[in-house]
């Protein structure tokens, strides 16, 4: 969820950048957290208490050296994010969790702490949804008018976001094309949403089921969540954010919401920052264990974008609606989905007519992750922990067993805030 004119993005343009960055040569991470109360873990709607006191006066941002901190749509919720594009992912991970301790130690006097996983499991967002009422409350106030916010979808999810460069029409091509065939691929390492209502789902992405429906109403929004196959900045306008503004129209006559972050499909194009945001990733139970994704998802892209194993031409052929039935399942199934489609399995190298997701993440992380000496052993660790013993809702559903009762939710999740507050892996 963006803010007003978005000033503080994480690609923001300034003095020191003033022309675009070229491919992988910046990395902007925005990751968001829920405050919650100790010992019961209900949510702590102070994210406003929490900026006035560390900024001195009401503000909805504060900048602390690499890291900047931030309200979002709900009083709960806060993001940190890189304090501009970072030029490498090595030490990123450091420097997320060194905020996160510190704002721990804040929350303490408070009886409160930060929690990790994309969405609360016990919270009843009809009762306990309080929208943020400061600066910048009228965008806010505008999707809460139109699509209601009292929602998981809505006011009930934490996400990991990862903005990319691109510095022309034809990297642009390049790296959206590739951020379309990968996405489908992508929850089946970041999931980490198998509880809500404090029943297990069904599914091992849930907060993206919310995240497909949340905005039915207007379907344009979202599309297929997996974006069209367009090539230039004129054509994205033209076919996608004129549309999109068109179908907004009538329920936004004051045009408070026709910006380019109103498009929610899983990858969006901000020509605004000269960027491709990713938006479908969970966040974890630390940031080392977010970075070891980014990281094996960059590698991915690059080598897809050096035409590893196809070339760009047979990449911009996938549909949106091929890719999005993959996804689909993803979400549901993660590592476990079966793919038997020997052409997309091909665009990963992969040599065989079925696969499941995992096989597939194991072969591409094989194939290439060791090629790059950028990130630091502990990220590369928490990659190969996430293939070798799952995402992370697999390994909550394995601690649920058959006891899924608040009593075991809440010793599971007060577990992964312990994760997150001494940034260890959750078994």
């Amino acid at each position: 969820m963006e803010k007003c004119d978005d000033p503080t993005s994480v690609y923001e343009q300034t003095e020191q950048t003033p022309e675009p960055l070229h491919l992988f040569e910046g990395y902007g991470v925005e990751m968001e957290y829920m405050l919650v109360k100790e010992p019961d873990l209900a949510v702590y709607p102070h994210v406003d208490k929490l900026l006035k006191k560390v900024g001195g006066e009401l503000t909805g941002d504060f900048e602390r050296d690499e890291i900047a901190w931030s309200n979002e749509l709900v009083l709960h919720v806060l993001e940190l994010k890189t304090n501009g594009p970072a030029p490498s992912l090595y030490g990123l991970a450091n420097k997320f969790q060194e905020n996160v301790t510190y704002i721990n130690q804040i929350l303490k006097a408070e009886q409160a702490m930060l929690m990790p996983t994309g969405a609360h499991p016990l919270m009843n967002p009809d009762t306990e949804t309080k929208l943020w009422p400061h600066g910048c409350r009228d965008i806010y106030f505008a999707f809460n008018k139109i699509f209601d916010c009292r929602g998981h979808g809505w006011s009930n999810l934490q996400s990991t976001h990862l903005n990319l460069p691109f510095a022309t029409d034809t990297e642009f091509a390049v790296l959206h094309t590739a951020i379309r065939l990968l996405l489908p691929l992508m929850p089946a390492l970041s999931a980490s949403t198998p509880i809500m209502d404090g029943k297990l789902t069904g599914m091992q992405d849930t907060r993206l089921q919310y995240y497909l429906t949340n905005q039915a109403k207007i379907p344009s929004i979202t599309g297929h969540v997996v974006p069209e196959a367009i090539f230039s900045r004129a054509d994205y306008e033209e076919f996608v954010l004129k549309r999109i503004y068109a179908d907004i129209a009538p329920y936004d006559p004051d045009k408070i919401l026709q910006f380019e972050w109103l498009n929610s499909r899983g990858a969006i194009a901000r020509f605004d920052r000269h960027a491709i945001e990713i938006r479908i990733l969970d966040i974890q139970e630390n940031p080392r264990a977010d970075l070891g994704i980014i990281a094996l998802l960059v590698s991915t892209l690059r080598a897809i974008t050096d035409e590893r194993w196809s070339d760009f031409s047979s990449q911009a052929e996938w549909s949106e609606q091929g890719l999005s039935k993959i996804w689909r399942d993803v979400i549901q199934n993660g590592q476990s989905t079966i793919i038997q489609n020997s052409a997309y399995l091909g665009a990963f190298g992969f040599a065989g007519s079925s696969a499941t997701v995992g096989e597939l993440w194991q072969h591409i992380y094989t194939e290439i992750f060791n090629e790059y000496d950028e990130y630091e052993l502990e990220v590369k660790k928490s990659i190969e922990w996430i293939l070798e013993k799952g995402n992370l809702s697999e390994r909550i559903i394995r601690r649920v067993r058959h006891d899924c009762s608040p009593e075991m939710i809440r010793d599971i999740y007060r577990e992964l805030a312990n994760c997150l507050a001494q940034g260890r892996l959750f078994e």
